[in-house]
Order: C-alpha cells, then structure tokens, then sequence
C-alpha cells in the first residue's frame, strides 16, 4: 500500500533528488521506492513507467533551472544579462547535477505534461529575450542560441567530467569565454546568401 500523501509530484523530486545524489542513470523505480518507504508497485499508481519518471524529473529541472534564470536576469541587459544567464546556468548544474543531465538528455516525455510545463517555454522566451537586446533577429537568433547552449553545457559538462586539469582555474577561463561570447555577439556576422537553411 502506498504511503498516505504520495503523490506524482513527491515520487518526482524524490527520484529528482536521487539523481542529484547518485547520478541520472542510477535511478531505478526500485530504488525510488526505497527512498519512499513504499513498495514498487505503488509508484506505479502516480508515475506510469521509469521513463516517464524521467521526463517529469527532465521537467522539474527545468521549470527550477529558468526560474533561477529568470531571477537572476531580471533588470539586466547586454553583457550583464548575459553574464548573470550563464552563471545561473552553471550554478545549477553544479547544485542538480542529476536534474540537470535529464534537461540535456534525450527522453520521451508525456506530451501532455509538457503542454502543461512552463520551464521550457520560459527558457526560450529569456534566452532569445536575451539576445534580441544585442539586436539579433532570426536566423542569427536561433544560431546564437545554439553556439550559447553548446557554450554553457560544453563547459559544464567538461567541468563536471574533471577534464580541466590545467592549473589555471576553470573559473578564469569561464570569465574570459563570457567576455568573448559577449564580444562576439556584439559583432555577429551577418548571414551569407546561398547559406543551407
């Protein structure tokens, strides 16, 4: 039997929580029910399946990660806007490391529940908000926004692996790489005829 107050949305920050702990791929809904106190099966009674775990942890984070986001770039723009988007970016993914390997891994996740899911939405509309103030207007929005998130999760994610060896600190050279995207974006290139679209 379930333990009263179980809920979709309590099974989904427990198993989130478990992914920050242990890692996205070691969530199990076995595992889950441990932390719970429940058996098995009654997780099935809120969530249909481990992948549907998965997607509604994928959700969650990022509802947590733009809100973060959107707190801390509220009232900033140019450089600062940026700056302070990457940092939150980063600092989630430092803090949810779990939750933030389900917003960047490919999972199914429930039409319905996604309809219904602000997060992902929201993280469009601040980023492209975002870069619109450096006056870019589509394609060059969309390419803008694919060179930032390869940006941010290429960094993260090499930081996370341990890969920055080299004695200089990984936050100086997090610094620089915003004062050059910064740079950059300031000067985008314009688009070239006959480009594939």
């Amino acid at each position: 039997m379930a333990r009263a107050g179980l809920t979709a949305e309590r099974v989904t920050v427990a198993a989130a929580e478990l992914a920050d702990e242990v890692g996205l791929d070691q969530v199990t809904m076995a595992r889950v029910a441990r932390r719970l106190g429940v058996k098995d099966a009654s997780l099935y009674t809120h969530v249909r399946n481990l992948e549907d775990l998965r997607g509604r942890i994928a959700l969650l984070a990022a509802d947590e990660k733009t809100l973060r986001i959107a707190e801390a770039t509220a009232g900033c723009a140019g450089k600062d806007a940026l700056v302070a988007f990457a940092n939150a970016w980063r600092e989630y993914a430092h803090r949810h490391p779990g939750r933030y390997a389900a917003t960047q891994t490919p999972i199914q996740i429930d039409p319905e529940l996604a309809a219904h899911a602000p997060g992902p939405r929201r993280a469009v509309e601040l980023t492209y908000g975002m870069l619109r103030g450096y006056g870019l207007a589509e394609p060059d929005l969309t390419d803008a926004v694919r060179l930032l998130r390869s940006t941010f999760h290429g960094f993260v994610a090499l930081e996370a692996a341990g890969s920055f060896a080299h004695k200089r600190s990984p936050q100086h050279s997090w610094v620089r790489a915003l004062d050059a995207l910064h740079t950059l974006l300031e000067h985008w290139p314009p688009s070239r005829e006959g480009e594939p679209s």
